[in-house]
């Protein structure tokens, strides 16, 4: 059995446990949402005070061209390539998630409209953004989408379908997906395949290239750590990303912006995938994020920007697991799965009498100082606790305490108490 001495000892040989000072974290609290939202960065304030002070205070709109502003959706997305597996100049950090996915969706669609393919396929655990996202494109556009089980995904991939629109990550359950496995099985099935990866990008290692995805989309305010409502990001594949223009086409992602043209000539690549004006400010602080996570880079041993930090992460949830089985008589079924490579970097947790207090219990833990969240269940799936572990930020002894906590949350029926049953508009 793991002990408090054994986590202290682990603490101390981290070769990461550095980077937690790149953070603002609150005293008294054990972050498990990161998941969710990202820590504040240390660097995040000073950056967004200078450029609200000096580059948009002083330098007003020349600094468009004297602080690069212009290039901002481009730098960054070169930055985040190298946490996803992507070649410089293939990512754009630009807009919302949902937005995103209806551009590549839609531009996905345009490409298989003419084959007579008609069913967008994805799992019917699937965020429920993508999934209205892809409803409303689907009947729009005079597609079909069909949900369906994780394991029954295979054999569902038949000649009707056209593109196999999936999250890498499941937000619920932490389960990942073999994106290499999938990608070939939809394309050799002749569909095209849409990746979010909102609990991926900073958590997980992707390998984009590698795997011949056609295209991908994912937040920048979880494992990135770019503040709420941060800039999501954009990758298309080189053999698509020139093909065809997206359905939201901005000035910005025309070939010359400044040249006020009245008609639309794409730009070139995935530049195209640009919209409106950038929301500078908001990138700004994405940047500091990503900065983060790019920090564990010289402890990977040159194995890749994300390998030190999946080792990690896979340590801290296993021993998470190890002790919420072990210190809890049983209260809780894993949901997330226990195989490394099924595995994000989430542990997600259901109450194995299927009873109330799932939520109760998350509100009891968050009174205590451990923040995790809750996600509802309905007659298919069971009510989750949730727990989100970055390994940038969190230690060994951080997963002992946070247990610690679950076990006296548990043993003095705190979860009971009127104020945790009353349910919040964010859960």
């Amino acid at each position: 059995m793991m002990t408090l001495d054994d986590c202290k000892r682990l603490d101390a040989q981290d070769p990461l446990a550095a980077l937690r000072d790149l953070f603002i974290l609150p005293g008294g609290v054990i972050y498990l949402d990161g998941n969710s939202l990202g820590v504040l960065p240390k660097a995040a304030p000073a950056r967004i005070a200078e450029v609200v002070s000096k580059e948009w205070g002083e330098g007003l709109i020349r600094s468009w061209n004297s602080a690069s502003w212009i290039d901002l959706p481009q730098r960054l997305g070169d930055k985040l390539a190298r946490l996803i597996g992507a070649a410089p100049g293939e990512v754009v950090c630009t807009d919302g998630t949902s937005l995103n996915l209806y551009k590549v969706l839609f531009a996905a669609l345009s490409q298989m409209k003419a084959g007579g393919r008609k069913v967008v396929l994805s799992e019917r655990s699937n965020f429920p953004t993508d999934l209205y996202i892809a409803e409303s494109l689907c009947r729009e556009r005079g597609f079909t989408l069909k949900l369906i089980d994780a394991d029954d995904l295979p054999a569902a991939l038949t000649d009707e379908v056209a593109v196999l629109m999936l999250t890498h990550v499941n937000y619920r359950t932490g389960a990942m997906h073999d994106m290499k496995a999938l990608t070939a099985a939809a394309q050799a099935a002749g569909a095209l395949t849409v990746w979010d990866l909102a609990h991926s990008a900073g958590a997980v290692p992707v390998a984009l290239n590698d795997s011949e995805a056609d295209f991908a989309i994912g937040c920048g305010y979880k494992y990135l750590n770019g503040g709420p409502g941060a800039p999501a990001f954009v990758w298309v594949h080189a053999r698509h990303a020139s093909r065809f223009e997206q359905p939201l086409s901005g000035w910005f992602g025309h070939a010359a912006p400044f040249e006020f043209s009245p008609h639309y000539r794409p730009a070139p690549g995935v530049a195209r995938y640009l919209c409106g004006t950038q929301p500078i400010l908001a990138l700004s602080a994405l940047e500091c994020g990503l900065d983060t996570v790019l920090a564990a880079a010289p402890f990977d041993g040159g194995r890749g920007s994300m390998a030190a930090l999946r080792d990690k992460s896979l340590a801290l949830t296993d021993a998470f697991v190890a002790l919420v089985e072990e210190r809890c008589s049983g209260r809780f079924t894993l949901v997330t799965p226990r195989e490394h490579a099924r595995r994000g970097s989430q542990v997600c947790l259901a109450l194995s009498d299927n009873g109330p207090g799932a939520y109760a219990i998350v509100q009891a833990l968050i009174a205590r100082g451990v923040i995790g969240d809750f996600r509802a269940g309905d007659t298919q799936m069971p009510d989750i606790l949730r727990f989100g572990f970055t390994p940038l930020y969190l230690g060994f002894e951080d997963v002992w305490n946070a247990v610690e906590h679950l076990v006296q949350v548990l043993e003095h029926d705190e979860w009971k108490r009127p104020e945790f049953n009353q349910k919040l508009a964010v859960t």
